[in-house]
């Protein structure tokens, strides 16, 4: 039914930009024949409409990777910066829900370590929708914040760091094998509010795959066997995405980027002092409405950094 709805979803799209392409072809002649400037103006302005919408339908078909279509885990981590990180890190989990938010995506909160003056140590959640994991799969990275920190009564410029990773939601028909006694189960009580039964009960469950390192943990669910079954299948689907990696030949550089979320390892710049700018370092993509891309307004981004990563997609950003 994924696979259904994906090529119909194609389809629907292609045709319509075939209609209105010919709408816009047969009001230009009809306007020609007229001398009637205004109906020209107006077939200009529908073919570039049709142009806009050609490209991002042209994109949308380089998302072709075997899970580019599943839903996907997005994880946001505090690095260095103290206090400022770890506010920075929930302006990052609210620009990545309102961005899910945009496109139609359900967004599910796992998991949500609490700082301990403001903003978040960590959080995990689910974002469900087409497509999903294809275009938040190049976000995974450090990330650096620069502005003027509320919380130094000095007023002065602080630089703050949070990392994203993503990884795909593994389904069914792709198989996973994991030895459990190659993995480490902890339980614990959950954080912040939840009710009487969340907070007296170890129900949250963390487990760590020891071979690779690899901790996952959720406190969703009021369940300590409903959070432990989620967990096994994010930690299959850190596996899959493991793998995906090593195909890709990429591996050793992704892995360098989470060695530290700090200085010489970040993918994009948000500069909120002295002057607006926020710009991808990988793709030199930049825009000075900061206050946009922290809305949510992160298409621009993730576009360029896909076509840069699929060596046909450099074409449909310059046709």
């Amino acid at each position: 039914m994924r696979e259904r709805t994906q090529i119909e979803t194609a389809i629907a799209s292609t045709r319509k930009l075939e209609r209105d392409l010919g709408d816009a072809v047969a009001l230009s002649e009809l306007a020609d024949e007229e001398k009637d400037e205004q109906a020209i103006e107006e077939a200009r302005r529908m073919v570039a409409d049709v142009l806009v919408r050609a490209k991002r339908v042209e994109l949308e078909s380089l998302l072709s990777g075997e899970a580019d279509p599943n839903d996907c885990y997005l994880e946001i981590h505090a690095g260095q910066g103290g206090t400022e990180a770890q506010d920075w890190a929930e302006m990052m989990a609210r620009m990545y829900t309102r961005w899910a938010e945009r496109k139609g995506y359900k967004v599910q909160y796992l998991e949500e370590s609490g700082g301990e003056v403001a903003g978040i140590k960590s959080v995990t959640f689910l974002i469900s929708g087409l497509n999903a994991y294809g275009w938040l799969k190049t976000e995974s990275g450090v990330h650096r914040l620069v502005r003027i920190s509320p919380f130094d009564s000095n007023a002065r410029r602080h630089t703050s760091f949070s990392s994203v990773w993503v990884y795909p939601v593994v389904d069914d028909t792709i198989e996973i094998e994991i030895d459990e006694k190659d993995c480490r189960i902890d339980t614990y009580r959950s954080q912040g509010a939840g009710g009487q039964h969340v907070n007296k009960t170890d129900s949250a469950v963390r487990i760590t795959h020891n071979p690779t390192n690899i901790v996952v943990q959720c406190q969703s669910q009021r369940s300590q066997h409903q959070n432990r079954a989620k967990c096994w299948e994010m930690l299959r689907s850190r596996l899959y995405e493991l793998e995906l990696e090593k195909q890709e030949a990429k591996l050793a550089q992704q892995e360098a980027a989470k060695t530290e979320i700090g200085w010489g390892h970040q993918i994009r710049s948000y500069v909120l002092q002295p002057y607006q700018m926020v710009k991808d370092l990988r793709t030199n993509v930049e825009t000075s409405d900061s206050q946009g891309v922290l809305d949510g307004d992160l298409d621009k981004f993730m576009a360029a950094s896909l076509a840069a990563r699929i060596k046909t997609g450099a074409d449909v950003l310059n046709p």
